[in-house]
């Protein structure tokens, strides 16, 4: 099956959008706030899992062999980190703040 060409540049901006957005996730993993950081690897893993999940149907025309296990990986990894995301959101959610 051909790709079109047209899905590839999508592709490809899409990944670079991805690649810029690790700047400001990485200017937060240097922070000194504890609570920050972590937050900081959570969307750092996320990116990551989007990169993978937008890499695989992109190398997948390029190169002789199937990279769309890479989506897979991508996909797990996202669900694990929104997983984790929701968790932490209920966990404060029932928290008292006095």
């Amino acid at each position: 099956m051909d790709t079109p060409g047209w899905f590839v540049w999508i592709a490809l901006g899409l990944v670079v959008l991805q690649a810029l957005g690790l700047v400001p996730v990485i200017r937060r993993l240097r922070g000194s706030d504890s609570s920050t950081r972590s937050e900081a690897r959570l969307d750092l893993l996320e990116t990551i899992g989007s990169l993978l999940l937008l890499g695989g149907p992109l190398l997948s025309p390029a190169a002789a062999e199937s990279w769309f296990r890479l989506t897979f990986a991508g996909f797990a990894l996202m669900a694990a980190v929104y997983a984790v995301k929701g968790l932490h959101r209920i966990r404060a959610r029932r928290r008292p703040t006095a």
